[in-house]
């Protein structure tokens, strides 16, 4: 295999995928913020409301189009690049894929075009369950994505066909309900909607600073105060229990972010600052707080994590197990029939079964794993240990947004509470450059989840340079050529046109004030609105 085939294989797929996640944060936050909007109006027939709900939902539209178009291409990647993944691995990514298609994007797709076109044709409760669906849809895709994400990190319910050489879903019930897809899933959306939260904060800050639409600005900050101090409380009690998880079933991956080269007594410290240098496989200047990394990671005093160098012997282990399994299946394949099997092959897979993706990390080097000299295991076993500074540092800027966001969301929440949310200009300007964090920290979360799992695209099942198709280098660089101009083009035209409606700002609305509640509860409403 061509290793710059696979270099530029990677390089593709990890444009397109951090390209198409600047819009999924928004959208899946900016749906929910829209179904409170548009309750709250409802509930008190105050036609400010249905204001701020057609406004921020224009904005979401734009979200919404460009975000659709990009995530296309992505499922057309797997056939076109990664087509030995597919064949691997297909019966079970793809299951919750199409689901995704068929329940969540049709749901989600049907009840937008409802959402823009049907303020004056629905009831106000129609529109409203509308408004809840698009909000339930863009959800439910996110759950279904992660399902199928989970898995690759954490590969359950599933098992590898001798006959068919390809791995086999045993227990649907459990892919669909890893551990490791359910809190990505909960993280990941309440990343989502932090980010929306922190978006219309920076958008209704500028109104603020301009003297525009002042009504619309602070309705729409105290809204987003409110959803964002808990949103981002969230992200940080699910990240811990996304760390917790990646401890048990990730153990590479948790040593990489916290450059843990040895194994340290338990518990382990957490290293808050530090230069890794993979070189002398050594974290330089590093400065530790004890204890910390082993009750985040373990939740206990007494479990051990091991380091990075205890878990590429480690590796070098299993990848001796893996090679005894590749021998035991080519002589499964040979017999032909199940009958004609020697037992010795059968019950030698059956023992070394599980470290087969181990003996595959050789196929980088050499086509027959059985031929891997001790060199050449100890090789592969280091390839095992992902970039240190890249998860190090990613990891830690993430975290450092992460608690940044709650003391942000936090001001601006007793800011609205005491109704001063335009006595602080400078506070304001905060919020308008703000704008960008969310989804720096977004793209870095992904980074640390997939840079993070390399070399595999399976965790120990599949390697990335077994996944990847036989192209030239030259065709995967015109593609990715391609897609950088096009995504580009998209960019400019998407921020255009997000910039060109929040300077135009809302439209007028002659509807009338109604509402469908007692009056006394419509004044409470109001009240507590205002």
């Amino acid at each position: 295999m061509d290793l710059d085939t696979l270099d530029l294989s990677r390089l593709q797929f990890a444009v397109t995928a951090l390209y198409h996640f600047l819009f999924v944060p928004l959208t899946l936050g900016l749906s929910v913020l829209l179904a409170v909007m548009e309750t709250v109006y409802v509930m008190t027939g105050r036609l400010i409301w249905r204001q701020m709900t057609k406004f921020w939902g224009t904005l979401f539209g734009i979200n919404f189009v460009v975000g659709v178009a990009t995530g296309l291409v992505m499922e057309f990647q797997f056939g076109m690049n990664w087509s030995y993944y597919s064949h691997y691995v297909g019966d079970i990514f793809g299951a919750p894929l199409a689901i995704e298609g068929l329940m969540a994007f049709f749901l989600e797709g049907t009840f937008v075009g409802l959402f823009f076109f049907g303020w004056d044709k629905l009831s106000k409760v129609g529109h409203l369950i509308t408004t809840w669906a698009v909000a339930i849809g863009s959800n439910f895709s996110a759950l279904w994505i992660l399902v199928a994400n989970g898995w690759m990190q954490n590969p359950v319910g599933s098992a590898f066909n001798p006959q068919t050489m390809r791995m086999e879903i045993t227990d649907f019930f459990a892919v669909v309900t890893n551990p490791v897809a359910q809190a990505k899933f909960v993280h990941t959306v309440s990343a989502g909607y932090v980010t929306a939260s922190i978006f219309v904060l920076g958008v209704s800050a500028w109104y603020l600073l301009k003297g525009r639409h002042t009504e619309l600005a602070k309705r729409s900050m105290t809204v987003a105060a409110s959803f964002g101090l808990a949103a981002s409380l969230s992200v940080v009690v699910l990240g811990d229990e996304s760390g917790y998880l990646t401890t048990e079933h990730q153990k590479m991956k948790i040593a990489a972010m916290e450059a843990m080269w040895e194994t340290e007594p338990a518990p382990a410290a957490f290293t808050l600052f530090g230069f890794p240098s993979e070189k002398d496989r050594e974290t330089h200047f590093a400065v530790r707080v004890p204890w910390m990394l082993g009750l985040i990671a373990t939740r206990s005093l007494t479990t051990q994590i091991p380091g990075i160098n205890e878990l590429v012997t480690q590796t070098e282990g299993r990848i001796r197990n893996g090679i005894v399994a590749f021998d035991a299946l080519q002589q499964i394949r040979a017999a032909g029939s199940d009958d004609k099997i020697p037992p010795a092959a059968r019950q030698a897979f059956e023992d070394n079964g599980r470290d087969l993706g181990y003996a595959l990390l050789l196929k980088r080097y050499l086509d027959d794993p059985r031929k891997a000299s001790d060199d050449d295991i100890r090789r592969a076993a280091r390839d095992t240990v992902p970039s240190v500074p890249t998860l190090f540092w990613s990891f830690r800027v993430m975290v450092g947004l992460g608690f940044f966001f709650i003391a942000f969301t936090a001001t601006f929440f007793l800011l609205s509470a005491r109704r001063r949310l335009d006595r602080y200009r400078p506070l304001l300007w905060l919020a308008v450059f703000a704008i960008p964090l969310p989804w720096m920290a977004a793209e870095l979360g992904w980074v640390v989840a997939e840079v993070g799992r390399q070399p595999w695209s399976i965790e120990g099942v599949l390697p990335t340079a077994a996944a990847v198709s036989s192209l030239g280098a030259a065709t995967v660089l015109t593609t990715l050529a391609g897609f950088v101009a096009l995504y580009t083009v998209l960019l400019v035209i998407e921020m255009t046109l997000m910039l060109r409606a929040i300077r135009k700002g809302p439209e007028p609305d002659d509807a009338p004030e109604t509402n469908l509640v007692p009056s006394s509860l419509v004044r409470s409403s109001s009240l507590a609105a205002e």
